[in-house]
């Protein structure tokens, strides 16, 4: 039998150095989780010091990795904001499970192009197949499905969907022709004014145009007025526009409030709108029967999106975009070169994903949330999402214990919105100098004007003790 030809030659790793690096990867990867709580949470490093410390020139030769592991240790680390601390209640969750980071691992190991099927089989069968597990784990309707006339693609960022989702709404609307005289700057698109801002930057995107974004008021609780919604779209037609976009949104990123998707969806069916509606970080938590009550009124909607690398243990990127008509999004975004055609498109019995997103190019990001799901199973997802409420709503209790601090919207989930009882310049220096501590990191919004804070939890080494003790915290910055 002959010998098996090097792995190496020239200047790459040969198969056991990758071995021996890579254990020491893994192993630092580890230590790291070990230990981040003892790091700051908010990274203290000033503009450009990081920088300051590089050279200026790339190495001419290669280095050796602990060279490199020693600059990641002294430079990088100091660098970081700690999402994955046990601390970091700002933002929202950033998922980053060992399962997870393993199937992130095998994904660029093997390398694999997935814009066509023929171009791995696999990539595309297994990502169909996992999104329509997810359907059923979390109550989606069925139109979600592959088996049927729509369908789920993994995107990077929930960003990308709603852009995908108005090009795909554009192309119902104008039957392809939106540059047509008929439709120039008369598309007009709706969302609340608590939704996330990738809606404006979509409509920037695909030429509506922010003028033609109209913002919703929303009631006491931050939902969208569904009247004003109709209310609105009668004006824009009497105008003359083309209503064609409605973003309903289950969790708003301020205070997570959730928009009556039902009777927004009723609005649309009548007006003809094509209604996407998006569940970045509260949609994981339908994956406990508990919260399903959340997608009702999905059976009105032509595409859904929700992140599991927010809260379902998925690392980003890996967004789940699902449409209940696949070629509207598909006639948005097919083109077929020639050096692209094969056999199996031409049949036409196989998914291309490249046609179901911005790109062509993409990997095989399906692996991580397979992996993910097997390895906690539902059961051990639903523990996950259970635990974090939990812990907001013993924050929540203390807050509403509390005589400096007080709600600012009702708390909902993970996300518990509250301020001290003085001004907006307290409130704002109580956060500064949390921030500035390290010892954890929040972040703020504005809601009816008022200067608020976000008290998010989701990290997977959170405890209660981190909780109480953030707490603490606060009261005590609150009485300097």
């Amino acid at each position: 039998m002959e010998n098996k030809v090097p792995f190496s030659t020239g200047p790459h790793m040969t198969s056991e150095e990758f071995r021996r690096h890579g254990y020491q990867i893994i192993d630092w990867i580890a230590d790291y989780w070990e230990r981040v709580e003892d790091f700051p949470v908010l990274s203290q490093v000033a503009p450009n010091e990081v920088r300051s410390q590089l050279p200026p020139l790339p190495p001419s030769a290669g280095e050796s990795l602990e060279r490199v592991f020693k600059d990641l240790e002294n430079i990088i680390l100091p660098g970081l904001t700690h999402w994955q601390s046990p601390n970091f209640f700002a933002y929202f969750p950033a998922s980053c499970s060992a399962p997870s980071v393993l199937g992130e691992l095998l994904c660029a190991g093997l390398g694999v192009q997935g814009m066509l099927w023929a171009t791995s089989p696999a990539c595309t069968e297994l990502e169909t197949h996992v999104l329509d597990w997810l359907v059923d784990m979390l109550d989606l309707p069925d139109k979600f499905k592959s088996t049927g006339s729509g369908g789920g693609v993994l995107q990077d960022y929930a960003s990308s969907a709603t852009l995908c989702a108005l090009l795909a709404a554009r192309e119902r609307t104008t039957e392809g022709r939106s540059n047509r005289a008929g439709y120039q700057g008369k598309l007009v698109a709706y969302c609340s004014t608590q939704t996330h801002s990738s809606i404006e930057k979509a409509v920037r995107i695909t030429g509506l145009g922010s003028d033609n974004l109209r913002l919703i008021e929303v009631n006491d609780n931050f939902a969208m007025l569904p009247d004003v919604l109709a209310a609105q779209i009668a004006k824009d037609r009497r105008e003359g526009l083309v209503p064609c976009f409605v973003c309903a949104t289950i969790g708003s990123t301020s205070s997570l409030a959730v928009d009556p998707v039902p009777e927004i969806g009723r609005i649309c069916q009548q007006e003809g709108l094509w209604l996407h509606v998006d569940a970045a970080m509260a949609g994981s938590a339908a994956v406990c029967p508990e919260f399903q009550y959340l997608h009702q009124g999905l059976e009105y909607a032509d595409s859904y999106c929700f992140n599991p690398h927010k809260w379902l243990l998925v690392n980003h990127d890996c967004d789940c975009f699902y449409v209940a008509d696949k070629s509207a999004l598909t006639n948005a975004l097919a083109i077929l070169p020639e050096y692209l055609k094969n056999v199996a498109t031409e049949a036409g019995g196989v998914i291309d994903y490249r046609d179901w997103q911005i790109p062509l190019g993409r990997r095989f990001r399906s692996l991580k949330l397979w992996l993910t799901i097997r390895y906690y199973g539902i059961e051990g997802l639903q523990l996950h999402i259970r635990k974090h409420v939990g812990l907001a709503k013993l924050f929540t209790d203390l807050i509403e214990e509390s005589d400096s601090f007080e709600l600012a919207a009702p708390p909902f989930l993970n996300l518990v919105c509250f301020r001290h009882k003085g001004d907006d310049q307290t409130n704002q220096r109580i956060l500064e100098k949390i921030n500035k501590e390290g010892q954890i990191y929040l972040t703020h919004t504005k809601l009816n004007g008022q200067y608020v804070l976000r008290f998010c939890v989701g990290q997977i080494r959170t405890e209660e003790h981190h909780v109480r003790r953030a707490v603490d915290i606060l009261e005590r910055v609150a009485k300097c």
